[in-house]
């Protein structure tokens, strides 16, 4: 199926399964679907089965979303107690779209737990309640995890998913791996078809082709992954320095948050150490997974110089990781996306596409630690095997048998649906949001598909600085009040100017006594160069001015120019 095929679909309001090979788009079309929603004024809860997943997608565990906790089991007390919770009531009953993203390693049992809890807090005895369910991921990738000899109950096995019946959506457009050697061994992997032949082919990669950056190594044990990282820091000469995450908002959340954010409450880099961004900035031009090597650190603010893998440097200045609920903040932390890199256990690797790959599977001891892995990579060049246990490639018989079923329903949903004509597929979209009270979107008032990074700035943290602008704070003030950096803060101002929330008027007070002298300089230099980048005004300056300046420059220029188009 076709990502725009899958989207209308999602956008009739029925219960979905958005599924397909890594590389597929499924993040792609998720975003592009909660943007749609956003627009036509539906509420959607954005989760996922893990900590580390949630910040990928920019929402909260589904266990926090929906009040369970770390509760393996549901008494009637328990539901009592979870339907006379506020803040849990609120966000269930207010939401139109609950989307539960990397169901894989979801226990079938958990997800019997939140449709029972949906039922009762919304009072309706529809599967989950009445909510528009879209279950994302990927069942060949990691299982739940279980205690020792405990079998795994996969979502697809409990109740909930059997009663909310949902549409197979499976895409079959492929945006990451582009070697047909390696795309053969990952479909034969998930048709458990693996023979001697495929061994062979692996036992083969043994060198990496590209020259210019250093593999990251998997492993599947945190402990080799330590040790590798420690060992490689500590050979490297110079100087350590530190950035220290900064944290606010609820305690609880703020745990899991900081302990499922990729990047470490204290980053240790020196010059030449390899790293891996932990986000996605496409602006900037660095996504998860991008690999590279810190060659300096900024004299004006300290933040690390990293070169790729294609020769470009990027300076990564900290960014945020949310947890959001109805457009408020209810915990963030603040942190350089970066980790280091030499080294990365399969697990945390689950999302990433990296440019190359030293794997060592020789204690691999799950399904799905070995094919999550391999598809890391986007060809065999990237590639390099450094051990292999005789089970590594192997997948659960109950995962090939149901994979099958998914890809025949996707395949049977996508003839009807083609079938429709045009007009009686919007009037179903316009049914699904006219019954919660929407509208649906224009393109035009549609915002641009975004990664959870992007997504996560909502109003309310953007008008709590525009407040804080009004009372005549400063940059600095203003970071420290609301512990973030000042880099975030501009990036907020940044948001007002484009929605116009403000004016010249907001910023007056930030103006140095010189301005009258600056500002003919950055205003020439901006009509010279344009201001969508920093680093062209900066150096067509003669770095004369420091980047906060120029910044502040443009700011004022965007306002002013703002200012005479209205007038």
């Amino acid at each position: 199926m076709l990502q725009s095929q899958a989207l209308s679909i999602l956008k009739t309001g029925g219960n979905v399964f958005l599924s397909g090979e890594p590389g597929s788009g499924k993040t792609y079309v998720i975003n592009e679907y909660i943007a749609w929603l956003e627009a036509a004024g539906l509420s959607v809860a954005v989760t996922a089965s893990t900590g580390i997943a949630a910040t990928h997608i920019g929402g909260m565990t589904i266990h926090s979303w929906s009040g369970i906790g770390i509760r393996d089991s549901l008494t009637a007390r328990d539901l009592d107690s979870i339907a006379t919770k506020e803040k849990t009531v609120k966000r269930i009953t207010k939401a139109h779209v609950l989307v539960i993203d990397e169901i894989s390693m979801l226990d079938g049992n958990i997800l019997d737990m939140v449709d029972r809890v949906c039922r009762t807090v919304r009072k309706r005895p529809e599967s989950f309640g009445g909510l528009q369910v879209v279950f994302v991921g990927d069942f060949f990738q990691l299982p739940p995890i279980v205690p020792r000899g405990m079998e795994v109950h996969y979502a697809f096995e409990s109740r909930a998913w059997a009663e909310a019946r949902p549409i197979a959506c499976y895409l079959t457009e492929q945006y990451r791996q582009e070697d047909e050697m390696l795309l053969g061994l990952l479909q034969s992997i998930r048709r458990n078809d693996v023979d001697e032949s495929h061994y062979t082919l692996l036992s083969e990669q043994t060198d990496i082709s590209y020259t210019d950056i250093e593999p990251t190594k998997l492993y599947t044990h945190n402990a080799d992954v330590d040790a590798v990282n420690t060992a490689q820091l500590n050979a490297l000469s110079g100087r350590t320095t530190s950035f220290a995450m900064q944290a606010r908002g609820n305690r609880q959340l703020l745990t899991s948050l900081v302990k499922s954010c990729l990047s470490p409450e204290s980053l240790q880099l020196k010059e030449d150490a390899m790293v891996m961004c932990t986000k996605n900035n496409f602006e900037v031009g660095y996504v998860n997974g991008t690999l590279g090597r810190v060659v300096h650190f900024d004299a004006d603010d300290g933040y690390p110089v990293i070169r790729t893998a294609t020769g470009r440097e990027i300076k990564i200045e900290p960014t945020s990781w949310s947890v959001s609920e109805d457009g408020k903040v209810l915990a963030e932390v603040t942190q350089v996306p970066l980790r280091l890199a030499w080294a990365i256990t399969v697990h945390k690797s689950q999302g990433m596409s990296l440019d190359a790959a030293e794997i060592d599977l020789a204690k691999a001891f799950v399904f799905g630690q070995g094919y999550v892995a391999l598809s890391r990579v986007r060809t065999l060049q990237g590639l390099k095997m450094l051990g292999m246990s005789p089970t590594a490639l192997r997948v659960d018989p109950r995962i090939v048998a149901r994979d099958e079923q998914f890809r025949s329903e996707s395949e049977a949903a996508e003839r009807m649906f083609s079938d429709m004509e045009d007009e009686e597929l919007a009037n179903m979209h316009q049914q699904f949001v006219s019954a919660h009270g929407g509208r649906v979107p224009r393109a035009e008032d549609i915002g641009k598909p975004t990664d959870s990074a992007t997504r996560l700035k909502k109003e309310s943290t953007t008008e709590a600085t525009k407040g804080l602008l009004n009372e005549k704070k400063t940059i600095a003030e203003i970071a420290k009040e609301r512990g973030m950096v000042q880099s975030t803060i501009w990036g907020h101002i940044e948001e007002l100017i484009a929605a116009r929330e403000i004016t010249v008027g907001n910023i007056d007070h930030l103006l140095p006594d010189e301005w009258d002298t600056i500002w003919p300089k950055v205003q020439e230099a901006i009509e010279a160069v344009g201001d969508e980048k920093l680093k062209p005004i900066f150096e067509h300056l003669n770095e004369e001015y420091d980047y906060e300046v120029i910044r502040l420059g443009r700011a004022y220029y965007r306002l002013l120019e703002r200012e005479a188009v209205r007038a």
